[in-house]
Order: C-alpha cells, then sequence, then structure tokens
C-alpha cells in the first residue's frame, strides 16, 4: 500500500499540467458540487456541506450506516490521461478529510459532461490497482455513473457499447443467459438450494462487488449482469441482499435459453469391464475438466426416473480420435456405446457448478434440470421431476 500511495502522490504533483484551464471557473465548480449533492438526494442519501478548512472536502453524505466525506473534481475533458491525474489528487484530499473528521470514510468523485466505457474501464482498473481502500466514482452529466465501492454498487449505470456503424441503431440488450451470466444466477439462488446439490457458497450477497468476488468474474461483469437484471425487473429493490423476483418467468426464459445442440461423440471402451467403474477412473483422469451429466447425474443427485440412457459425460471440447489423454476410450458410433462425451455449451456454468458427489464429478440440480428438458428419452419427466423437486420451492421464496 505505500508503494500505491508514492504512485498517487507523484501522479498528484507531476500531472497537473494535463488539467485544463476551465477547471479553475468557479461557476464549473458549483456546477459540479451541486449536481453530485442532487444525485444522492434524489437516491435516499442525506447530503451536508462540510464546515471550511484547509483540508475540507466538497460534501459529506449519509445513508444508514454508511457515511462518506467525498472530494469533487470536475473536468471539462472525460479523456482518461486528464481523469487520472486528477482522480489521484482527490482519493489523497478524500483520504485526509476522512481522517480529520474521525467519523467518515473517504470518497474520491470525478464529475464529467459524458463517461464512456473506455474511460471506466481505466477508472476501474486505476482503482482496483491503487484505491483498494478508497471508494471512487464518476457522475456524468450525461446519466453514466461509476462506482467501486460497494456501499453504492446500486448506483452503477454504466455506459453503453460504442456502435460499430455510423448508422444509428437501437442499443443491445445484455445476454441474461451467457455462459457467466448463468454461473451468477447459479450463486444467487444456492443459498436457498439444499446441501449437496450445487457447488456454490450459500450465502447471500449484497452487492455487486460482492457476487464478482464469489464468482469470480470482474465487477464490471458483475454489475452489468444485476443491472440487466434490474431493467428486465427480476431482482427486488427492496431485499437488503441480492434477491431474484418473478423467477417462475425468470426459469421459464433461462429453459429456453438452454436449448442448443451440442456436439456429442458416442464412445466404447477397450475393456469389457463393468461401465460404470471405468467411468469413474477416467473421471479420475479429468478431475477439473469432465463430470457426469443429464440422467446419470440425476441417479447420483438421488433423483433419477429415467433408465436405459447411454452415461453423458461433459468435457470443454471433443477430443481426437484416439487422443493420449484419454486412454482405453474409442469413438463407437452405434446405438449401444458405453457412454457419450457431450462439449458444453456453457462450460463455465457447468463445471463451476459441478459438485463432488462420493468422488465423482457431476453437473449441480440445475444444469440437470436445463440439460434433459429437451432430451427425447423422457427428458420432459425428469425435467418435471426436478422442477417440481427443486425448483418450485425456490418460486415459493
Amino acid at each position: 500500500m505505500v508503494d500505491n500511495m508514492a504512485m498517487l502522490d507523484k501522479m498528484a504533483v507531476l500531472k497537473p499540467i494535463y488539467m485544463p484551464a476551465r477547471l479553475s471557473s468557479s461557476k464549473r465548480v458549483v456546477h459540479s458540487e451541486q449536481y453530485v449533492a442532487d444525485f444522492f438526494r434524489s437516491r435516499g442519501w442525506s447530503v451536508e456541506e462540510p464546515h471550511d478548512g484547509p483540508l475540507s472536502a466538497d460534501l459529506v453524505i449519509q445513508r444508514g450506516k454508511h457515511r462518506f466525506i467525498v472530494e469533487i473534481k470536475a473536468l471539462s475533458e472525460a479523456r482518461p490521461d486528464r481523469v487520472l491525474p486528477v482522480l489521484s489528487m482527490a482519493i489523497l484530499q478524500a483520504k485526509s478529510a476522512a481522517e480529520l473528521s474521525g467519523n467518515a470514510l473517504p470518497l474520491a468523485l470525478i464529475f464529467v459532461p459524458e463517461a464512456s466505457l473506455s474511460l471506466v474501464k481505466h477508472v476501474e482498473v486505476f482503482a482496483q490497482k491503487f484505491a483498494k481502500d478508497v471508494p471512487v466514482g464518476v457522475i456524468s452529466e450525461r446519466g453514466e455513473q461509476y462506482f467501486s465501492g460497494e456501499a453504492f454498487q446500486q448506483l452503477n449505470r454504466l455506459p453503453e457499447q460504442p456502435s460499430r456503424s455510423s448508422t444509428s441503431r437501437p442499443s443491445q440488450a445484455i445476454n441474461l443467459f451467457s455462459d457467466l451470466n448463468q454461473w451468477m444466477l447459479k450463486l444467487l439462488l444456492a443459498w436457498e438450494l439444499p446441501n449437496g446439490l450445487l457447488n456454490a457458497p450459500k450465502r447471500q450477497f449484497k452487492s455487486g462487488t460482492d457476487l464478482a468476488e464469489a464468482a469470480q468474474v470482474s465487477a464490471m461483469s458483475a454489475s452489468r449482469f444485476l443491472q440487466q437484471l434490474r431493467s428486465e425487473g427480476y431482482l427486488s429493490d427492496s431485499s437488503p441482499h441480492l434477491k431474484l423476483v418473478r423467477r417462475e418467468e425468470l426459469f421459464r426464459r433461462w429453459g429456453a435459453a438452454a436449448m442448443r445442440t451440442c456436439p456429442e461423440m458416442p464412445c466404447r471402451f477397450l475393456l469389457r469391464v463393468p461401465t460404470a467403474q471405468q467411468i469413474r477412473g477416467l473421471l479420475g483422469h479429468h478431475p477439473t475438466d469432465a463430470c457426469l451429466g443429464l440422467f446419470a447425474a440425476a441417479d447420483e443427485l438421488g433423483i433419477g426416473h429415467v433408465s436405459g440412457v447411454p452415461p453423458y459425460v461433459y468435457v470443454p471440447k471433443l477430443p481426437k480420435v484416439a487422443a493420449s489423454d484419454w486412454p482405453g476410450l474409442m469413438p463407437y458410433p452405434s446405438d449401444r456405446p458405453d457412454l457419450i462425451l457431450r462439449q458444453a455449451s456453457f462450460p463455465q456454468s457447468t463445471f463451476r457448478g459441478a459438485i463432488n458427489h462420493d468422488g465423482l464429478m457431476v453437473t449441480d440440480i440445475l444444469q440437470v434440470w436445463l440439460d434433459v428438458m429437451n432430451h427425447p428419452a423422457r427428458g420432459v419427466e425428469q425435467a418435471g421431476l426436478i422442477y417440481k423437486k427443486y425448483l418450485l420451492p425456490l418460486i415459493g421464496n
């Protein structure tokens, strides 16, 4: 942290030459402070101006137990090479003011006319590298907001991706059921599922930062995901933690989004010994990139309903014929294979959620439900049983 603070000091001292002359305009300073004060007041925060002093910041904001002393810097240009040096100065001044106040945390804000996605990414990286202990934010007159602090995650409103064409096109919504988004959906539901059905922490998440850390994704990815959930009405506005609502419709859409043809390879073992024993040995050679799926996984989880279907084994990518890392296995394009290798359409969600069941990696209960519902071998019946036993209680909650 000493090195980080030294870096901030260096940037604050060496870079003021980049600051536009218009920053000295008292009108712009007053306007930025008033805009930020109105922004927080409209979102339920109390706002006051601190007493004058050599290191006093611009505002003090409070909501519940959260109290912050805010240093605001206004710029007329939103270029990263101008914003970051000024942000470093705001961080140092906010920290000094917070230490003097004794009862508030620091918050460093940059006020700009508009905030591009590139600027937000630069600020996010800068904050993670040099200001982990000081929340920072960017507020624009055009309406974009980005905050790194956990207390402000619900205020984030990220800029749209720039269009690659000069032709005006309607903005496209984020894919709510992308691979990583499905994984984050599982994390939001994990605390309500019985033990042993999903490899995820059983806890409630209070913010996007909290969710991003558990999901091992970037804070921006989690923020966009939650923003999309909220805009489509699937995230509670009143819960103290991140809580999914309108779940019946959400599950219906999730099931439809998972309908995707997966490349498959029917296989047979060279040795004619019990298949179950050989599958266990096979998965033992691939502990992180292979797992039992579909009906065989349902059997292992104690909710099997369909028999006579060859076991499915999920892999990130189908191996080449006679691959050395899949010994004792050969392609067998017939109607009676020992197992079927299936390439996962959503590998992050599939393998991260897989659980170790008595030494055998199997897909989680939500993944089993998604995978079997469209299988021709009585998959609808198996999916219905899982839905009734495990998903209906989630809808009730």
